[in-house]
Formats: structure tokens, C-alpha cells, sequence
């Protein structure tokens, strides 16, 4: 069984920093694409950044500059937020395909069915 499980959430003043990270257990291999998606409130959820087996990376225009995704040796999947925006609040969910060999260059879409695995998501807030 596949599990992602998300830690890192918490709550930041604005221009603060907050590294999330995403641990697979399970059959999730370093040749699965992986993103970060977030839900803001009253907003339906969208994709942040994505990582692909090689170490393509696509960084939403909207953090880009300021969040950078990354993937470690150990499998672990981290977001890296750097000058947090109000804006930015709500829940972050890393999410992994359940197939290899797949690398997307668009924007992470979450009603994309090939996102087989999703974690249970941690809260941010930024205020202001």
C-alpha cells in the first residue's frame, strides 16, 4: 500500500519560510513524477510545482522565484517556500503518479487521473 504523508505546515508571518516534506511509503520510485498542489480557501486546488524523474522541475509563475521543489536521495519529496505571502495560505498536498517513465513539463493539473497517490495535506497560513 502507498502512502504519502505530508509534514511542514505552520503558521508564518509574511516574508517567513516553511519547508514542506512528502514521505513515500510503499512502491514509490525515484522514476515517479511527483508535484505539490495547494488548496486555498474557497479555491479549488492547483498545482504549485512538479518534479520529474530526471530533475526537470516546473515552478508556477505565481512562486516562482520563491519556492523551489526538490527531491532527495532517500525518495523524500520537499518544498521550499521562501518570502511566504498571504496569498499563499491553504492546504499543500504532494502527489505522485502510480506509473514511471512520465514527465510533464505543464502545469500539474489535480484532475489529472494519472495523480494515482495524494497525501493528506498540512495546513499553511501566512499572515500578514
Amino acid at each position: 500500500q502507498v502512502q504519502l504523508v505530508e509534514s511542514g505546515g505552520d503558521s508564518v508571518q509574511a516574508g517567513g519560510s516553511l519547508r514542506l516534506d512528502c514521505v513515500a511509503s510503499g512502491a514509490i520510485y525515484s522514476e515517479y513524477y511527483m508535484a505539490w498542489f495547494r488548496q486555498g480557501p474557497g479555491k479549488e486546488r492547483e498545482g504549485v510545482a512538479s518534479i520529474c524523474a530526471g530533475g526537470k522541475t516546473y515552478i508556477d509563475s505565481s512562486v516562482e522565484g520563491r519556492f523551489t521543489i526538490s527531491r532527495d536521495k532517500y525518495n523524500r519529496l520537499h518544498l521550499q517556500m521562501n518570502d511566504l505571502r498571504p496569498e499563499d495560505t491553504g492546504v499543500y498536498y504532494c502527489a505522485a503518479y502510480g506509473r514511471a517513465g512520465i514527465c510533464r513539463t505543464s502545469p500539474p493539473r489535480a484532475r489529472d487521473r494519472d495523480f494515482t497517490y495524494w497525501g493528506q495535506g498540512t495546513q499553511v497560513t501566512v499572515s500578514s
